[in-house]
Formats: structure tokens, sequence, C-alpha cells
């Protein structure tokens, strides 16, 4: 095999609580990360030698500043690989999102250098490599519906909820993540997410209960910063969606619709207005 392509699934959080500040500086977080169908596309092609990353987006750097170059590197050089790679990114999760993007390609990845070198690692060695290149890189390779914990290292697989459309908006700004934990007053979060409660309601295949505890304490500094993120989630709301929330660090926000002419009704009519720039309809992938 000299050439693959993979997807590389994009992710939400239906809960994410900060449960402290730790010494490192890193947090402890408790959250339910979830697959969704958005995704890039990620084209693996044997070379000599070297690592050449190619994209088809203007925004994203090729060098070692990216993570699918220091996720090749990280495995090439464990592995001791003889010859070399060129990775063509072709994106559509949006960039600096919430939604693990860049995470996910480093994910595809591990996999990708993993098939097309035939070096037969297990799911559980591409995560304990992956965690050195980003705290999501282990679910991202791992997939579908889990809580993490830790730094989002520790995964624990849960049962998928139940079908519905979710859709996605991503206003016109960047948020980074490292800004958003840093003005995060993780010790003064005066109300932490229902974990618990979301993973019993996923056990019950309980899509009410599951909404009913959509939680994300990084509102509490995203949303100050960029009110957009409100104006997103209250429209949705009207729109027929029974609850939405912002994933992640932010701004992207998604809204949960059981019934599919409201689902595509709202998805027409965000396309159509300002409030954010990328738009998707998609389900739950496992």
């Amino acid at each position: 095999m000299n050439e693959l392509t993979l997807k590389a699934y994009a992710k939400i959080n239906l809960g994410l609580d900060v449960v402290r500040r730790l010494e490192n500086g890193y947090h402890e977080v408790k959250m339910v990360m979830q697959t969704v169908g958005i995704h890039d596309t990620l084209t693996f092609e044997k070379t000599k030698e070297g690592i050449v990353i190619t994209t088809d987006s203007g925004e994203l750097p090729t060098n070692e500043n990216n993570l699918i170059y220091r996720a090749a590197k990280l495995l090439m050089e464990a592995k001791q690989v003889q010859g070399g790679v060129k990775i063509h990114l072709a994106k559509e999760i949006p960039i600096a999102a919430g939604m693990a993007g860049g995470s996910t390609d480093a994910a595809a990845t591990f996999k990708g250098i993993n098939e097309l070198y035939r070096l037969d690692c297990s799911k559980q060695e591409l995560m304990e490599l992956g965690v050195k290149v980003g705290a999501d890189v282990p679910y991202c390779i791992m997939g579908g519906t889990a809580l993490a914990e830790g730094i989002g290292e520790i995964l624990t697989p849960l049962t998928a909820p139940p079908d519905c459309r979710v859709l996605v908006a991503k206003p016109d700004i960047n948020v980074s993540t490292q800004y958003v934990y840093e003005h995060l007053d993780a010790a003064g979060v005066a109300k932490h997410p229902d974990i618990d409660g979301m993973v019993d309601a996923l056990r019950r295949s309980d899509l009410q209960g599951i909404m009913e505890r959509m939680e994300n304490v990084l509102e509490t500094v995203t949303v100050d910063a960029h009110p957009i993120i409100t104006t997103i989630k209250e429209r949705m709301l009207k729109l027929g969606a029974g609850r939405s929330l912002m994933s992640g660090s932010g701004p992207t926000v998604f809204g949960i619709f059981t019934d599919e002419e409201k689902a595509l009704n709202a998805y027409e009519i965000m396309k159509r207005e300002n409030l954010a720039k990328q738009v998707f309809l998609t389900t739950f992938v496992q």
C-alpha cells in the first residue's frame, strides 16, 4: 500500500466541567465527548524520506507547528520508520472552533501512518502516543461517545445517545483554548454540570435527560468575550432545538433536534442569516 485516505471526524462536548486547576497549569476536566459527522479528509502517500504537509486551507501552517506534522514525526521516530510521508489535508471542520479539528487530524495521522507502513500498533498504543501531541488526541483516536477525565486522556466508552439531528454553527470569530482556560476561575465556578447524571441518561437512552444536563462551564469565559454565542444559542432554541450549547472552548454552538423537518428548516434559516460563518446539519457518529 502506497496511498491511503481517511476521514477525521469532529467532536462536540455534550457536557463539560472543569473540576480544578492543577499545579502544573493544566486543568482537571470531566466531560462527555461525542463524535459528529463533520470531517476533514487526509490522504497519505509513502515517500522516500521526510514529512511533507499540504492543505487546501490558507489558515493552517504546514510545518512542525501543525499537529499533523508532530503526530507523524512522533510515530515515525518511535517506530523507526524507514521512509517518509506526504499528507494532504482537505479541511472542512471549522478552525479554532472547539471541535478538536487539529486533534482529530493528528489522530487520523497516527492511524494513517500505522496502516500505511503496517506498524501493527494497537489503538491503545496510538492513544498513549497521542496524548503527547494533545489532550484530545486519544479521544479522537477512540471516537464515539466517551467520558473524559484527568486532562482529557482518561477515557471511558459510553452508550451512544439516541439518533437525532445536530445543527452546528460557527460564528466568524476564532477562540484560543489557552485564552479560555487561562481566564477561567476554576475555583469560583458557581454551578457544575451534572456529568454523572448525563452518563446515566446515556445508559438509559434518555435523550431528554441528556439534553437537560447539557452544560459547559467554559461558556462563562467565552460568552462574556463573544456575546454572539448566546445569540446563536437562543436562535437555535427558537427554531426548535431541544437544547443548544457551546462546544469545547467555543465559539461553535450546536443544537439538538428530534424533529427532522424542524432541523432542516433551522439549517436553511441559519445559512441565510449572518449569525454564523459556517453552518452544518449532521448526526452523531460512533
